[in-house]
């Protein structure tokens, strides 16, 4: 058995070893303590959300345009050789003036042509209210209405007229075929041909212009009934989706020009459709500013046309280049009108810059007084 006294000893040598450990180990007060870094420690933050748009980064490809690449793989034949003037006859001059017909006989070579002496006039056939006009080159007749509404017509011209007047007022095509005594199918007939007509006419005069802002917009063909109240515009939707029924339209609001109608579905396709129409009646260099709905088929149909490739700058020594982009014109100017909806009800209205500035774009519309808008077009109802 160990006595008392050797475990007091070993007690008081085990305390004495702990503080002389202890006064080696702990860090004394007069040691320099360690400096802290120059360099602020990054912390995390939360990312704020800003309303500021960012810049566009361009494509990698150019939108497509089914049109374009139609025009590319069949471009139009060249013009033909302007024929020269025929030489007057021996015969007794000419009264009629037939400097505003050309002869429309395929294989002639004054075919189109306007003025140059092959044509006269050969009196009126089997006593008809039309006369009638002889080429001395292909030696063919044809009527003075060839090209027209008018021509094979038994009727008289102003009764057609007054038929598509009232077709042009408004006035339903069984309407208008009871109160002029005509079937209806021929009153169908008059209106498609003149729909026709006026297509063709407006196809060769409607180029070449120039505007300085378009809008362009697609509507819906509500029905009469709906402003009459006989039916909510609820069911006539319902009942028109499945056809489809819009109209595309692109129209010049300072000269109210409409450049482009077509009826189609609410597709990319159908929006690459009416931009390509609309760049075809333009002048050469022309660049408009831009006015659409939120509808995103509109930015890459723009795009497409007035767009370019560029290079991006390297952002490093190393490495592959960057990728091409397709990028929009430095004069390109396109804004949207975005409307909010809830529960089918516009709630909100704010408007969009999508290329260009905003100072740009208020500078162009200054001119009138205007804001950024789709008014003239929203306007319209069928």
């Amino acid at each position: 058995m160990i006595p008392h006294h050797v475990y007091y000893q070993l007690a008081v040598i085990g305390f004495l070893w702990l503080c002389i450990m202890l006064h080696y180990t702990w860090p004394s007060r007069s040691a320099v303590s360690p400096q802290l870094p120059t360099e602020p420690v990054p912390t995390k933050f939360k990312r704020t959300r800003t309303s500021e748009p960012t810049p566009f980064a361009g494509l990698t490809q150019r939108p497509p345009c089914a049109a374009c690449e139609h025009d590319a793989h069949h471009p139009q034949p060249s013009a033909p050789r302007r024929p020269d003037p025929m030489p007057a006859t021996n015969r007794r001059p000419c009264t009629v003036d037939t400097s505003m017909h050309f002869c429309p006989h395929d294989g002639c070579d004054y075919r189109g042509w306007l003025g140059l002496g092959n044509l006269r006039a050969n009196g009126h056939p089997s006593g008809g209210p039309w006369r009638q006009f002889y080429c001395r080159s292909c030696q063919g007749y044809f009527l003075e209405t060839h090209g027209t509404i008018f021509h094979g017509k038994r009727l008289s011209v102003e009764l057609i007229v007054r038929v598509l007047a009232c077709l042009a007022e408004g006035l339903g095509i069984r309407a208008t075929a009871r109160v002029f005594e005509v079937d209806a199918n021929t009153v169908l007939q008059w209106l498609v041909e003149a729909a026709e007509q006026l297509r063709a006419f407006t196809r060769y005069f409607l180029c070449d212009v120039h505007v300085t802002q378009l809008q362009l917009d697609e509507l819906y063909a509500i029905l009469r009934g709906v402003r009459e109240g006989q039916i909510s515009e609820e069911q006539a939707l319902r009942l028109l989706e499945p056809a489809r029924p819009w109209v595309w339209t692109a129209i010049d609001p300072v000269s109210k020009l409409l450049l482009a109608i077509e009826v189609g579905p609410r597709t990319v396709a159908m929006a690459q459709r009416v931009v390509h129409q609309v760049v075809g009646v333009l002048a050469p260099g022309c660049m408009p500013a831009w006015f659409s709905d939120g509808f995103k088929g509109y930015l890459p149909a723009i795009l497409g046309h007035f767009g370019v490739w560029t290079h991006p700058e390297r952002r490093q020594d190393q490495g592959p280049r960057p990728k091409p982009r397709w990028m929009p014109l430095p004069q390109l100017l396109y804004a949207q009108v975005v409307k909010q909806y809830r529960r089918k009800r516009v709630v909100g209205v704010h408007h969009r810059v999508v290329f260009g500035t905003l100072e740009a774009v208020e500078h162009v519309l200054a001119a009138c007084g205007w804001k950024i808008n789709t008014s003239f077009i929203s306007g319209f109802t069928i």
